[in-house]
């Protein structure tokens, strides 16, 4: 058989082989066979109506509806920001039948250049937007050229009705509808609604095809927010405040008014305020083309700040209503102490002086209130000691943000405990060597004279739908007692006091009772002879229900919040406090 017996024993060897490798790769095969038939009964049977969806997307185009934002509204239902009906310019490359016409229309009517509109009438791709916001006439104008591959969609542009009113507060939107600043985004969640589409069908070159048309899933609009905000009240504070910026040559003034009881915010003025309905452009007389691209965001970034919220400041003498609250509430003095002014107080190596050189001489506590004595207050902080100072300055949510409803709020920039010596402890109990935000003065005050707790400062109150059906209510409620009732009533006393017999006069309105607490402080550095002068106030001053702050920055000529701040706050409250029905 073969000649040779070991070449033999191989040959069957390999025969054997060969015959198991052939059954191994038949049974990979019909392995992969069954694997692969299996693959496309699931994809077939179990994924068709997935794969369907795919295949029908290859043939939809789609285009997005803008819902409409839902409106700001005053607290009487005067509507502060609205909608207005523009529309988007959009091109459909391959659906386009006469370039050319569609070039020059686009330079026509919506005054791009040509380059620019060859640019998009030539980019191949399933939708090309030219330009958002256009007029809604531009947009029918543009429907009228009835021209194949270009499309008109309506759409929302946001619309203040009021310019200037309240800006910082306010807010605006973007290109695309979403809030950028103020109420616009901190309530964005409840304002922006849910946008709706338009589906069209179109053939494998993108064409639409006829007799199928579009499918439309319509918006759903965003809810209405009404807002503690009074357009009258905050309007009449925005002229007084633009008359003493304009009469003082100020920086800026800012005014807060709100309801000592609850937190509501009735007006919040910052001038110069900015155009809301051209966001982008600056206020202060300078030309965007004056900047650079990084210059010209640092302007407008600075523009929106709200200075009431954003920034903080020395707040001087109108501060000594908190150290008085502290000393009382422990304790270590009454309104009828005496105390002597020489007209400076030597803390360690400093001479502290009083804004009266020559001093007072003998006076009580409160004539120290009312005369607003430097050595006094020092006098007071100093028998509380630099623990207790500290308790009661975080016992007042000094320390913490006050939590109103707006963003970007800042914080309390303080001394750490362990620093506080005594001469920081003496400037700090006149307002000096730290810095709080206008907001967190007026909202502690607020506190300290409602009968003595805390309150959140805010301006939601609440959201409805379309239909008007109530969504939400947005309730703060006072927190926790931080002043006994009666140190907040001798408050309220001393306050009036202020008012009627010492160096708040000026803000004294005939036929009612008024509180207040006058500062004029000097920003850093002190050799600059810049001052912030400040004045604040409340009525009744038996049971308050508005509280003003009018606070001036860097005025020119006579600075003394006494004698230019306290009769702004008097004028508004001549005004509100009878339309307020008092």
């Amino acid at each position: 058989m073969y000649r040779y017996p070991l070449w033999g024993f191989f040959m069957r060897k390999n025969k054997t082989f060969h015959k198991k490798k052939t059954v191994v790769v038949f049974l990979v095969c019909a392995a992969l066979l069954v694997g692969l038939a299996g693959r496309l009964v699931y994809l077939m049977v179990f994924r068709s109506d997935y794969y369907a969806q795919k295949a029908d997307d290859l043939h939809e185009r789609e285009r997005k509806i803008k819902a409409a934002r839902g409106r700001i509204l005053d607290c009487n239902g005067t509507v502060l920001a609205a909608n207005k009906t523009v529309c988007t310019i959009s091109v459909i490359h391959s659906q386009i039948e006469e370039p050319e016409k569609v070039k020059a229309m686009l330079v026509k009517e919506l005054g791009i250049s040509e380059e620019e509109a060859k640019k998009r009438v030539e980019k191949v791709s399933s939708i090309e937007r030219v330009k958002t916001n256009v007029e809604k006439e531009v947009g029918d104008r543009i429907r009228e050229y009835n021209l194949s591959g270009v499309k008109v969609d309506e759409d929302f542009k946001r619309y203040y009705p009021y310019g200037t009113l309240a800006s910082r507060v306010l807010g605006f939107t973007g290109g695309d509808n979403q809030g950028i600043i103020g109420l616009e985004v901190k309530y964005e969640d409840v304002l922006k609604g849910i946008d709706g589409r338009i589906l069209t069908t179109t053939d494998a070159r993108g064409v639409e095809l006829n007799g199928i048309g579009e499918s439309r899933v319509e918006p759903v609009a965003g809810y209405d927010l009404t807002i503690s905000l009074d357009r009258n009240i905050q309007e009449y504070a925005q002229q007084e405040a633009l008359r003493v910026m304009e009469q003082k040559e100020a920086d800026a003034v800012s005014i807060i008014l709100m309801n000592p009881q609850d937190g509501s915010i009735y007006a919040c003025v910052n001038v110069p305020e900015f155009d809301l309905n051209q966001p982008f452009t600056l206020n202060n007389g300078l030309s965007n083309e004056d900047f650079t691209q990084e210059e010209l965001q640092n302007q407008l970034n600075q523009m929106w700040r709200n200075p009431s919220i954003n920034d903080t400041y020395e707040p001087g003498s109108t501060f000594k209503v908190i150290t008085a609250s502290a000393g009382l509430e422990a304790g270590v003095v009454t309104l009828e102490d005496t105390f002597s002014c020489p007209g400076f107080r030597i803390v360690e190596d400093r001479r502290i002086h009083c804004a009266r050189r020559t001093g007072h001489g003998g006076e009580t506590f409160l004539q120290g209130i009312e005369n607003s004595c430097n050595p006094v207050f020092i006098d007071v902080a100093m028998r509380l000691g630099v623990d207790d100072f500290c308790k009661y300055f975080k016992k007042f949510g000094l320390m913490e943000k006050t939590g109103i409803d707006l963003p970007g709020e800042a914080g309390t920039i303080m001394h750490k405990q362990e620093n506080i010596g005594l001469v920081e402890l003496a400037t700090m109990s006149f307002g000096q060597s730290f810095q709080i935000t206008p907001i967190q003065l007026a909202s502690t005050v607020c506190s300290l004279i409602n009968g003595g707790q805390r309150i959140t400062p805010h301006f939601a109150v609440e959201a409805r739908d379309s239909d008007g059906v109530l969504i939400k209510q947005y309730n703060y409620g006072k927190g926790e007692r931080i002043l006994s009732e009666e140190t907040s009533e001798k408050m309220r006393y001393a306050l009036e006091m202020v008012v009627q017999e010492g160096g708040g006069k000026n803000g004294q309105v005939e036929g009612y009772r008024i509180g207040g607490k006058t500062a004029t402080s000097q920003t850093l550095p002190r050799s600059a002879h810049r001052y912030i002068s400040s004045f604040i106030g409340f009525a009744p001053a038996d049971d308050p229900v508005i509280l003003g702050l009018c606070i001036i920055y860097n005025p020119q000529g006579i600075y003394y919040g006494g004698t230019i701040a306290a009769p702004v706050i008097k004028n508004i409250f001549s005004n509100i406090l009878p339309y307020m029905g008092l």
